[in-house]
């Protein structure tokens, strides 16, 4: 979890703690402020960033003096500094994100990844993820600078897979079959997923084209214990409410149901793999 991520967390706690002590209840709080009920759970479990206008108004509601609503709003001003901050690094490029990953998936024991639209960083190699960082940058507008560091410590992370943690990793085909690298660079890509099916410790699983989803994905996620990161195009989202965590364990069982994986899985990647090759000549 980010500093970020963290102050908001707390700042959304206040709120609650502010809520329950003027014993109202979420719906309470919602049908006074004319809110729905989702913006007071997202603002209290530290999903959403609150605007100045919604402490204000918070404060009117549960009978809190002016002197509360000063503390809050220059909390609230913290945390806005902290996301600035957050943001401040990843354009600095991309090690240091590389190496906040490192730092806590060493602390976590249980790991499910599922990508769609990417190979994912435990199995990917240098090469390929030289592109990628690449092509973020780009995307971004963050200093290049720092890719063949960021690509040494995402190698770095790989370590993960023969630590002993349970770790589950799905790809879509489709992430496979749309390249981020030159044909010769997939090729290496895919054998090295040919060589993660059947790794100790590894359940890998390639979801195949045109084989029914039992639910739409939107965008890939990393499960480490009981924290779901889900990157988007832009920034990152850090989940770790319970409910709507459990809503992720619900989808990665799901698509195991889907997945290729053993032989069927290693026929896929090699099927997919020849056609890389056919087009280096």
């Amino acid at each position: 979890m980010t500093s970020f991520d963290k102050r908001r967390q707390d700042f959304g706690e206040r709120l609650r703690r502010l809520r329950d002590e003027a014993g109202l209840t979420g719906r309470d709080l919602a049908a006074s402020l004319g809110w729905p009920h989702s913006k007071i759970s997202k603002l209290e479990n530290g999903k959403q960033t609150a605007e100045d206008a919604d402490v204000i108004a918070w404060v009117g509601a549960i009978g809190q003096p002016e002197s509360v609503e000063r503390e809050l709003l220059e909390e609230l001003a913290e945390v806005r500094v902290s996301k600035a901050a957050w943001r401040a690094q990843l354009r600095a490029g991309h090690r240091a994100r590389q190496q906040h990953s490192l730092d806590i998936e060493a602390a976590a024991t249980r790991i499910r990844n599922a990508e769609f639209g990417v190979v994912p960083g435990y199995l990917q190699t240098a090469d390929y993820a030289r592109h990628v960082f690449k092509t973020q940058a780009e995307l971004l507008e963050v200093p290049a600078g720092d890719i063949e560091e960021s690509v040494r410590v995402r190698m770095q992370r790989q370590q993960v897979l023969y630590q002993g943690k349970s770790i589950e990793i799905i790809v879509s085909e489709h992430a496979l079959r749309h390249p981020v690298a030159p044909p010769e660079a997939m090729v290496a890509q895919l054998d090295r997923l040919v060589s993660a099916v059947g790794l100790p410790g590894l359940r890998f699983g390639v979801l195949p084209q045109f084989r029914r989803l039992p639910n739409i994905t939107m965008n890939g996620f990393i499960m480490l214990d009981d924290m779901v990161m889900v990157e988007q195009v832009s920034n990152e989202l850090t989940i770790d409410d319970p409910e709507q965590v459990a809503i992720y364990h619900r989808l990665t069982d799901r698509l195991w149901k889907t997945a290729a994986e053993d032989d069927e899985a290693r026929s896929l990647l090699q099927r997919i793999s020849a056609e890389y090759v056919s087009q280096q000549h």
